[in-house]
């Protein structure tokens, strides 16, 4: 920009010109788009900064100082790039500057694995510059090859009085400042210093031990004053850099306080402190910064991203590469384009899930589409639907999505209306907004319907069950559309199965076997016993409501059976130990299923024993209560042996939901299974 602008001043009058567009930048809230910088190239920004500090500082740190202090892009001022510096190292060593320098990155390796020196209030780089002073100050006795020369030492320069200082400053040219160059360039400044800026921003929150989030907005119009202020006496462009950043926690910095003593002491030192400072070694201080690069793009943080994916890693490793490539601004770019295309390409290939439901209807493709569906969607889609065979039904669920573009809907309605119809495939549509006039119509059978319960045998029912679990335990539960469901089924019910489980609250027949309103009877008990009230209830079910299926569950841990079996061993009343009335009723049940000599060493076993011992007893109260069923209902004992219901026993367990369908607990027409004599006995007694 002061090649082109022509003189120093111009180029000051176009930095003038960049302060007041960020700090309208930051009034107008544009600080919003760092939330949209993808966390690749942020730690990539990191870790290529980190990298670029170790190339640019060995030199240095051998007393190498022909290239311009600081310059951080790939090619520099004096025609060097990065790697033939570290060329040119070779036969440029100073011993002095090169002493100072190892020492120095010693001194700070040292101070962060010793814990006392760690937790010092004493800043290690603090101690490393003073050291460097003194080895200077050494090494100039010494004379010889160790004696460090000007251009190896911080050069500021030296006022003659303290007013001289002002002589340093220079002013911008107003004369220029509505030149359309002058206003590009202050743009170009503006755009690329708020851009450094928010992306360095996100960087060093990462780095912050509190993890604070600065506020983007506020950082523009403070670096839009301070741009202001600089451009009217004579500055560069201030930008926020994550060297002084990072140096600056590793040195305990906690808050912006911090950052004001900064520039405090750099005042005071340039002002009142130029001879002393010119004192220190370049090295020493190239050492703090190869130390601070360490850390930055340290191997552990390649490892973790590594771990991310290739989705994550390949942006990541691009932006720095392209960043210690070419500079800052365009390695950023390179990587934000990266990131971009990733993010392309991942919403092409993945802009919605499918999944097949099983439904009591039929089998239903089930297409949930993604928050944003844009027209690179199209083809995904257009493809999904082309799959869907003849004769098929799709849903397409909007439910998640907030924007569906114009080309989207085009496509959905074509589908729907010519397309689908033709191909014989109903269409389904569930969660669009009004305004796509794309109204909720789902036109397969997700209830129990007269028909479906009529052309379904027990042993379907069964399979229906047993593939409701499966869902449940994978987290693949059926969309439903309950409102509907209870509407369909006001005016009668057709459930398939009736189900006997225990008022535990982990085991909610409906949830467990992922079944919707109107699936089944649901009969809980404690300890899942039978009665005669709730016999009946079972007789109606079947006998009257047309249920195919009978299925008495029981479940791992139940309250009431471990109840039964330590009132047993301990051969305890249950009424005087719980001062309830009528819970020996249901333990009384129980107890049927215990072993009186096997339950008196109860207490002996271990937890684990205790829990097998105790599910084992539920598991026998399961078949218990079936046979009780047989026995006592002439009629559900008919329809068994005619084949028209089956009856059959379960545990859920309530570690993992899984339901165990227990073998000798399925009763059907073939007449195999046989009742346990001695609880024939005992009902007969």
């Amino acid at each position: 920009q002061i090649a082109a602008l022509g003189s120093f001043e111009a180029f000051l009058a176009a930095v003038v010109v960049a302060g007041l567009v960020q700090i309208v930048m930051g009034v107008s809230r544009v600080g919003f788009i760092a939330a949209f910088f993808p966390s690749s190239v942020i730690k990539g920004l990191l870790a290529a900064i980190g990298v670029i500090l170790i190339l640019k500082q060995i030199p240095h740190v051998f007393g190498h100082d022909s290239d311009p202090e600081g310059e951080m892009s790939f090619f520099q001022p004096d025609h060097e790039n990065t790697f033939s510096e570290l060329y040119q190292l070779l036969g440029h060593i100073h011993i002095g500057a090169a002493i100072i320098g190892l020492l120095s990155f010693g001194l700070l390796l040292t101070w962060d694995r010793v814990k006392f020196l760690r937790k010092s209030i004493v800043p290690a780089p603090l101690i490393v510059v003073l050291f460097g002073v003194v080895m200077n100050l050494v090494f100039q006795r010494w004379g010889g090859v160790f004696a460090i020369g000007n251009n190896h030492l911080v050069q500021v320069p030296i006022a003659e009085n303290l007013f001289g200082v002002v002589d340093f400053l220079r002013y911008p040219d107003f004369s220029v400042i509505l030149r359309p160059a002058v206003i590009m360039g202050g743009i170009t400044v503006a755009l690329v210093c708020s851009l450094e800026t928010l992306l360095n921003l996100e960087a060093v929150d990462r780095i912050d031990p509190r993890q604070r989030i600065s506020p983007p907005n506020r950082e523009l119009v403070a670096q839009g004053c301070g741009n202001l202020v600089a451009g009217l006496i004579g500055g560069i462009p201030i930008t926020s850099v994550i060297v002084r950043s990072s140096v600056n926690i590793n040195a305990g910095g906690r808050t912006k306080l911090s950052a004001i003593i900064h520039g405090a002491f750099l005042f005071t030192a340039v002002v009142f402190l130029p001879t002393y400072l010119n004192l220190i070694p370049i090295s020493c201080l190239a050492a703090i910064l190869l130390a601070t690069g360490m850390k930055l793009a340290s191997p552990s943080l390649m490892a973790q991203i590594w771990k991310e994916g290739r989705y994550q890693f390949l942006p990541f490793a691009i932006t720095v590469v392209a960043i210690v490539l070419t500079d800052l601004l365009i390695g950023i770019l390179i990587g934000l384009a990266v990131s971009v295309a990733f993010i392309l390409n991942s919403n092409l290939r993945r802009p919605m899930r499918r999944r097949l439901e099983k439904h009591l209807g039929g089998d239903v493709l089930h297409i949930q589409l993604a928050n944003q569906v844009s027209f690179l969607n199209r083809a995904a889609l257009d493809r999904a639907l082309d799959e869907v065979p003849r004769g098929g039904h799709v849903l397409l669920d909007a439910r998640n999505t907030d924007y569906i573009d114009p080309d989207i809907l085009s496509l959905i309605r074509e589908f729907k209306t010519k397309i689908g119809p033709v191909r014989g495939v109903q269409v389904s549509l569930q969660g669009f907004r009004d305004k796509y006039e794309l109204h909720d119509e789902i036109q397969y059978v997700d209830y129990s319907t007269r028909e479906l319960q009529g052309s379904l045998t027990p042993e379907q029912v069964l399979e229906i069950l047993k593939e409701g679990n499966i869902r449940f335990r994978t987290g693949q539960q059926l969309s439903r559309d309950l409102s509907r469901q209870m509407l369909a089924t006001a005016d009668g019910q057709h459930p398939l199965a009736v189900v006997l489980s225990c008022i535990d609250s982990r085991t909610p027949a409906e949830l467990i076997f992922d079944l919707g309103l109107g699936d089944i009877f649901s009969i809980r008990v404690a300890g899942n016993v039978t009665s005669h009230k709730i016999i009946g209830s079972i007789e109606y079910g079947c006998a009257v409501a047309g249920a195919k299926l009978v299925l008495v569950l029981g479940h791992t841990r139940c309250g009431a059976v471990n109840a039964a079996v330590k009132f047993t061993a301990d051969q305890t009343d249950v009424q005087s130990a719980t001062g309830c009335q009528h819970i020996e009723h249901i333990v009384g049940d129980i107890r049927e299923s215990i072993d009186s000599t096997t339950s008196r060493g109860f207490s002996k076993l271990s937890p684990q024993q205790q829990e097998e011992y105790v599910n084992n007893v539920a598991r026998r109260n399961v078949l218990a209560s079936i046979q009780h069923i047989l026995l006592e209902s002439e009629m559900l004992a008919k329809l068994v042996a005619e084949g028209k219901i089956a009856l059959c026993g379960a545990l859920y367990d309530v570690n993992s939901g899984e339901i165990e369908f227990i073998k000798d607990g399925y009763f059907r027409t073939d007449g195999s299974h046989r009742f346990d004599p001695k609880l024939i006995a005992r009902k007969a007694v």
